[in-house]
């Protein structure tokens, strides 16, 4: 018996089954991704120096598309989820991420072009200022459909992309087809609908600062309709 004992080997408790020490010293460490990430860096780095001395305008898009790109992938912030998740899961943290966002970025745009206005000067995004119709609530439910199968809007397509994502390469493919369709009839559209359809620029409507006052209202009374939708539901903002 003491034979036995002495050739049995030295084990651990996993699952009823015991391993012996050699197996878990056999694991090898991970490799440091440190050195990649720097010389990755580098590359990123020297590109858009190159692209800035060739353009500005080049080398600041660059730098901010590398940023942009970096925050998205960091926080998983995603428009389609921000929408999609207070009917799937309850929760609305996306939600009232996007809507303070937007209330910040209205805030901006705001002094940028009322400042030009109090100048005299000419308000720039004004000619940015498209008709709204039939045709915009054509494109925005295709749009809405197709970010929901793909899981992902415009933004959250390239960032999975970059990740290896196929299905989202499978979105890309299609975004490119459709933008393609799209310019193709955008003649049609505009004969028969665009330019039938009204513009609305709020300052015009409402003043420069009763357009600003309405549309922060108008957001803050979404934000606090998610929040109470998110704490009814009883989901988790953790995720």
């Amino acid at each position: 018996m003491s034979d036995t004992t002495e050739n049995t080997p030295a084990t651990g408790t996993t699952g009823g089954i015991r391993r012996s020490s050699s197996s878990r010293a056999s694991k090898k460490p991970k490799k440091s991704t440190i050195p990649y990430g720097i010389l990755l860096a580098l590359v990123i780095g020297g590109i858009g120096v190159a692209l800035g001395t060739v353009n500005f305008t080049l080398g600041f898009f660059w730098f901010t598309g590398m940023a942009f790109g970096f925050i998205l992938q960091k926080t998983r912030f995603c428009f389609t989820a921000s929408l999609r998740d207070p009917y799937l899961t309850g929760s609305t943290s996306l939600t009232k991420a996007v809507l303070t966002a937007l209330a910040i970025t209205s805030l901006g745009f705001w002094a940028i072009m009322y400042s030009a206005h109090a100048k005299g000067l000419p308000i720039p995004g004004q000619g940015f200022v498209v008709p709204f119709g039939v045709h915009t609530m054509v494109g925005a439910f295709i749009f809405g459909i197709g970010m929901v199968i793909s899981g992902g809007c415009a933004s959250g397509t390239l960032m999975r992309v970059g990740e290896g994502f196929l299905m989202q390469i499978l979105s890309l493919t299609f975004f490119i087809v459709g933008s393609v369709l799209s310019a193709a009839t955008f003649g049609w559209w505009q004969l028969n609908f665009i330019n039938q359809s009204p513009k609305v620029f709020l300052p015009d409507v409402l003043g420069w600062f009763g357009a600003i006052v309405v549309q922060l209202l108008i957001i803050g009374f979404l934000w606090i309709a998610a929040d109470k939708y998110g704490k009814a539901k009883g989901a988790s903002d953790a995720h």
